[in-house]
């Protein structure tokens, strides 16, 4: 499944966008749904909390118990994983969910030793908090398609501020592990 970004402004502007995909496609690819927010330049990489890491399984998680979906673990490998990315899109002034030198989420998890079954990533960019952040993700039908899978198991989030000192990128990763090998 693959989903178009939103994009809106508010009283700031605000870039949304979701990916979800099966885990198993590592080549390089072009994201056509990539928004270029800001100039790249250097970045403040932030690393996720605990506290901020368990916000968003909690309130992932009160959505899924609304839908009937079992609940997610905050997992930090993913959050690194997040983090790396946000602030990787922070550095290129770009929201997309190719990397730098990762086609996708699953790219980025492997390269970390988790093995994905599944993996799903919402994006966004913009001036406002974690709150905000997961209010939209909760409210947006493509963001809020990821966080229901059925699936996936884990979640971690990561932020970063752009050059600009105003504008935080987020990612935010949802997968399961591979029945094979679980990290």
């Amino acid at each position: 499944m693959t989903t178009k970004p939103t994009a809106f402004c508010l009283p700031f502007c605000l870039a949304l966008a979701a990916c979800g995909a099966p885990a198993t496609s590592p080549q390089k690819v072009h994201d056509p749904h990539a928004v270029q927010v800001g100039q790249p330049g250097d970045a403040t990489c932030i690393a996720t909390s605990t506290a901020e890491n368990q916000r968003i399984a909690a309130r992932t998680n009160a959505a899924r118990r609304q839908a009937g979906l079992p609940p997610l673990q905050a997992n930090s490998l993913l959050a690194d994983a997040a983090a790396r990315h946000a602030c990787d899109m922070a550095r290129r002034g770009r929201m997309t969910h190719v990397g730098s030198t990762s086609s996708g989420p699953g790219d980025r998890l492997r390269a970390l030793g988790y093995r994905p079954a599944i993996s799903a990533e919402n994006i966004a960019a913009g001036r406002f908090s974690l709150e905000q952040v997961l209010h939209e993700w909760t409210i947006s039908a493509g963001h809020r398609a990821n966080m229901m899978l059925p699936q996936i198991r884990d979640v971690g989030i990561g932020q970063a501020l752009a050059a600009d000192g105003r504008t935080r990128y987020w990612a935010a990763i949802y997968s399961a592990p591979s029945q094979n090998r679980r990290r």
